[in-house]
């Protein structure tokens, strides 16, 4: 989520392993599980690669957002007075400070975060789910697609659906998730590649 890692990436298990200091046998599971929610490819006879959406993916990925998040947070302003946003409110707080640190990793990281936070705040743990599988899908979309400019959601608009959730505005809070999924969409460059990288234990160690 936080796009440290381009698609087609190699995920080298040696590496894996001098990397986080374990096993083989944890890394295969790990890879496993993250192979079976489609966020890296196993191939046989060459191993573990970042997963590579391509153009058609990635527009169903924001067709299948548009269809679950927009009715989301009309709901959840419709039940506003019957729910805590303590946490919604804390997320915006730290992406603010983020931002104000400038610390791009942690903005990329918290941007992705704050949608899985509107599906946890329904209460629906299939919902939850299902929005986070996506979220992290658009993440490897962004990071094949997107540049340094689009790779977190922009300023301001997470804060403005939240406040319009607050004060029970459910058309509000629908529209403004709505022109905010089109905003990152159209930011992406569907022509574009980055280029996978190697050196997993710069990108994956202790920062």
């Amino acid at each position: 989520m936080e796009q440290r890692l381009a698609p087609n990436t190699k995920l080298s298990e040696g590496r894996l392993c001098e990397t986080f200091g374990v096993g083989r046998m944890r890394v295969r599971r790990a890879l496993l599980l993250l192979s079976s929610q489609g966020l890296i490819e196993l191939q046989s006879n060459r191993g573990a690669y970042v997963a590579c959406p391509d153009k058609s993916e990635a527009n169903d990925v924001f067709a299948a957002r548009m269809l679950i998040e927009p009715p989301l947070v009309r709901q959840l302003a419709q039940s506003a007075g019957e729910i805590d946003l303590t946490v919604l409110i804390e997320h915006i707080a730290l992406e603010d400070r983020a931002r104000e640190k400038n610390e791009r990793t942690e903005i990329i990281r918290l941007s992705g975060e704050f949608h899985t936070k509107l599906a946890e705040a329904t209460g629906n743990k299939f919902i939850f789910r299902m929005t986070r599988e996506l979220v992290t899908r658009t993440s490897l979309i962004v990071g094949l697609f997107g540049s340094s400019e689009n790779a977190s959601c922009p300023d301001d608009e997470h804060s403005n659906i939240l406040k319009a959730i607050q004060s029970k505005d459910a058309e509000m809070s629908e529209q403004l998730l709505i022109s905010h999924l089109n905003h990152i969409q159209s930011g992406l460059d569907m022509e574009a590649r980055q280029k996978p990288q190697d050196d997993l234990a710069a990108i994956l160690g202790s920062d």
